[in-house]
């Protein structure tokens, strides 16, 4: 499978597009600030009409798992679900079948002037370009 990964400020996944507002940026911060993920994936015809696993993880630049705190202390910044491409009728068998989502993910803490990769597994499998980096501003000094 192929995987083209996008960061952007908001998307939308409607009727096998991906809407994208503010979408190609790499840098961010140091607020915290809501954020996207558009994410389209070529599935080849012989993985279509499957259930695949899907895994997006947010890992630092160490590929480290990020923590965000919660109630109960804190937990890795990771996102799961399923997909599957189903043939449509009359298909050119061979053809390659889109899955689009957009991942929208509220504020959450991230360290200022730090960098971070948003990795994408499927099946539990992955490749080096099923990420999508970004870098955080500096802290603002104090006045």
């Amino acid at each position: 499978m192929k995987v083209t990964m996008l960061l952007a400020d908001s998307a939308q996944a409607v009727n096998g597009k991906l809407y994208i507002l503010g979408g190609g940026w790499s840098i961010i911060g140091p607020d915290p600030a809501a954020t996207a993920i558009a994410i389209k994936i070529d599935v080849p015809w012989d993985l279509a009409n499957r259930s695949h696993t899907f895994r997006l993880a947010l890992l630092d630049a160490d590929e480290q798992p990020v923590v965000v705190p919660t109630p109960i202390g804190g937990h890795a910044l990771e996102l799961t679900g399923q997909f599957e491409a189903g043939r449509p009728a009359g298909l050119k068998p061979g053809t390659d079948l889109d899955v689009v989502l957009a991942i929208n993910v509220g504020a959450f803490p991230i360290k200022a002037d730090s960098r971070y990769l948003w990795r994408f597994f499927i099946n539990n499998e992955t490749k080096p370009d099923w990420q999508v980096i970004f870098t955080t501003r500096p802290s603002k000094p104090a006045r």
